[in-house]
């Protein structure tokens, strides 16, 4: 079929659960039978892509800078990103496949054959080990392979121990009872119970705004926590700190003075992305780099942290920030303003192997992050990829058109449907004519 005459035909939705997270899964159709496939960041709502639905039926999905500009208002930070990125990449695999070209060529060609894996790591904030679960934990990383890790560390392990926080009396009561997720590590997406009422009001509190501190007993333990996991691993290894949150500006700076002797690769999210100033007051007390923006829509709202310096690494997540190509702009504007990028990734290998294009046509890319290490089964949804994708701690770059998926696998779709969604790839037929005024002006 001539290039001209392709249109989009129909999109469908899968939701899925336990790889490791909640997520939707998105197949545009066209009328000359290729399919892209697509994915909406974790805990986001398969609406943000199906009300997209009536924008971009009978488009031609070759043009995939026209149908971003189209949609692209109807996005926005974090899961509301969700549906036009996950759109974006489905039109990118088309293309990919429609001209026999992988999806790094259609953004200027690739820099690296291979992407290198950091590992995110969890352990039970219980343990109450002081270090030893994890450092264990992380070992067990290196000798599979990894290259470099990152371990979530922050207020989630002192919340039951006395002594280690102060708070306005109270308040720490009511987030272990409604808001647990909030502080503890986040093994997988919020729950709906964690998103409803009381729980959603502590969870949309923003660290300045919780009168939550650390006190000198809770940094002696961090630190010591710290110690122990470097004590462990060693020190040739990178290792990142992420997850530290909801204690103010002032309280990470402490933290950060604390661990500096460490050698931690990067302090990621320590305040809402929002905060460029503080951001840049903690970065000018520290010498341990800063890292933010997996929750991140646009390139737009990426240039206030980089253009302030408030910033060492920006952490995009094409699911989030607007699909494959707003990423590669994100990575192009931090490079010629000297910031490195490292992606952020906890999705399925639709949304990994999206990454892994990104990834390398980036020239400055560090790493890109990895959260299935543990789910032996999330490679299996997919064909046409190296079993196991990842090898040596590294993604090879795929030469295969597209983002090289072959096929999904149905009957592993099926077996981690999303119990709250029991349709498999849903009829979106509802949302065909849903239409409004788009324009933005008078």
């Amino acid at each position: 079929m001539q290039s001209s005459n392709l249109k989009i035909t129909d999109m469908q939705v899968f939701d899925l659960d336990g790889l490791p997270k909640k997520i939707t899964l998105i197949k545009i159709f066209t009328n000359s039978g290729v399919v892209g496939y697509g994915e909406l960041r974790d805990a986001s709502s398969r609406n943000y892509a199906t009300m997209l639905k009536s924008r971009i039926l009978g488009e031609n999905p070759l043009n995939i800078d026209k149908i971003f500009r189209k949609i692209r208002q109807f996005g926005n930070h974090s899961r509301q990103g969700g549906g036009v990125s996950g759109v974006e990449v489905a039109l990118m695999d088309i293309a990919g496949k429609y001209w026999n070209v992988p999806c790094w060529q259609l953004m200027g060609g690739k820099y690296r054959d291979a992407i290198r894996i950091y590992c995110d790591t969890d352990v039970d904030a219980g343990a109450g080990d002081g270090g030893m679960s994890m450092g264990r934990a992380l070992k067990k990383r290196m000798s599979d392979g990894f290259t470099m890790l990152k371990m979530d560390l922050g207020i989630g392990l002192l919340m039951n121990m006395p002594g280690m926080l102060n708070a306005p009396l109270g308040l720490l009561d009511e987030m272990k009872q409604y808001a647990s997720y909030t502080t503890d590590v986040p093994h997988g997406s919020a729950q709906l119970s964690d998103l409803r009422w009381k729980a959603y009001d502590l969870n949309t509190m923003e660290h300045p705004f919780t009168g939550i501190h650390i006190t000198e007993k809770g940094m002696d333990y961090l630190e010591n926590y710290v110690q122990t996991v470097r004590s462990g691993i060693g020190y040739d290894i990178p290792l990142a700190i992420d997850h530290f949150g909801h204690v103010c500006a002032e309280d990470c700076i402490r933290f950060a003075l604390r661990v500096e002797k460490y050698n931690p690769a990067w302090f990621e999210d320590p305040v809402p992305w929002q905060y460029t100033d503080q951001y840049r007051m903690i970065r000018e007390r520290t010498s341990i780099p800063l890292c933010t923006g997996e929750d991140i829509y646009g390139l737009d709202a990426f240039k206030g942290l980089i253009d302030h310096h408030a910033i060492s690494i920006a952490h995009p997540d094409v699911l989030t920030a607007g699909g494959m190509r707003e990423t590669k702009r994100i990575g192009d504007y931090a490079y010629e303003h000297g910031v490195a990028v490292a992606l952020h990734m906890a999705e399925s290998p639709v949304g990994a192997m999206a990454a892994v294009h990104v990834g390398a046509a980036l020239p400055q890319l560090l790493a890109m992050e990895f959260h299935s290490a543990d789910t032996a089964d999330w490679q299996d949804i997919v064909t046409g990829l190296p079993m196991p994708l990842i090898q040596g701690g590294f993604i090879q770059v795929p030469d295969k058109p597209g983002l090289g998926i072959d096929s999904l696998v149905e009957d592993e779709l099926v077996r981690h449907a999303n119990a709250a969604y029991p349709a498999e790839w849903l009829d979106t037929r509802a949302w065909d004519n849903e239409i409004c005024n788009d324009r933005q002006w008078s």
